[in-house]
């Protein structure tokens, strides 16, 4: 499965959760995510565009791997992730097992996300609503597709946004975000 998604910057969701509800979206409770971002012992993931990471959703813990971006005007990306068992015993060894292997921690991005759900033009999506602290707010529209689905799913995922509202599209990932501000 491909991910095609894309991020907006954005300084109030009010508008968006207005359209979301004529939608009949329905949202998750808000949760707190934390993502761990590791870097290869043998390629530097700033440059070959793909992300590792162990992102913590309270005491879950999810191990991805995202590869290149394909495209530019949507990111399509293939993603791989696994759950690991619960509990902050789990991320650390997690941790402590990158490390043996030479990956080295990046950063880590704390981010507050209220994800919805719905259907619109004959696909599932995802809106999630996310503050990213000292980056900022941002809507995140996701769809999952196919290889054969490509095409017609970023098509769609425009439109979607489009009726959204969204259109400051943020190209960067919170990742780049973060490590870009002034210190």
């Amino acid at each position: 499965m491909l991910e095609i998604e894309n991020k907006y910057r954005v300084s109030d969701w009010e508008a968006v959760r207005s359209i979301l509800a004529s939608w009949d979206a329905v949202a998750d409770p808000v949760r707190k995510d934390t993502d761990h971002y590791f870097n290869a012992p043998d390629r530097d993931f700033a440059e070959t565009d793909e992300a590792f990471r162990i992102r913590r959703i309270g005491s879950r813990n999810l191990l991805t791997y995202k590869g290149p971006k394909r495209d530019y005007a949507v990111k399509i990306r293939t993603e791989h992730e696994v759950e690991l068992t619960s509990g902050s015993e789990t991320a650390a060894t997690m941790v402590k097992i990158l490390a043996g292997l030479g990956y080295r921690p990046v950063a880590v991005v704390s981010k507050s996300r209220e994800v919805f759900h719905f259907t619109r033009l004959g696909r599932t999506w995802e809106a999630c609503l996310d503050d990213v602290g000292q980056v900022g707010k941002f809507v995140e529209l996701e769809t999952l597709a196919e290889e054969a689905e490509l095409e017609s799913a970023r098509t769609l995922l425009l439109q979607v946004a489009g009726e959204l509202g969204l259109d400051a599209l943020e190209r960067s990932s919170y990742l780049q975000l973060l490590l870009n501000q002034p210190r």
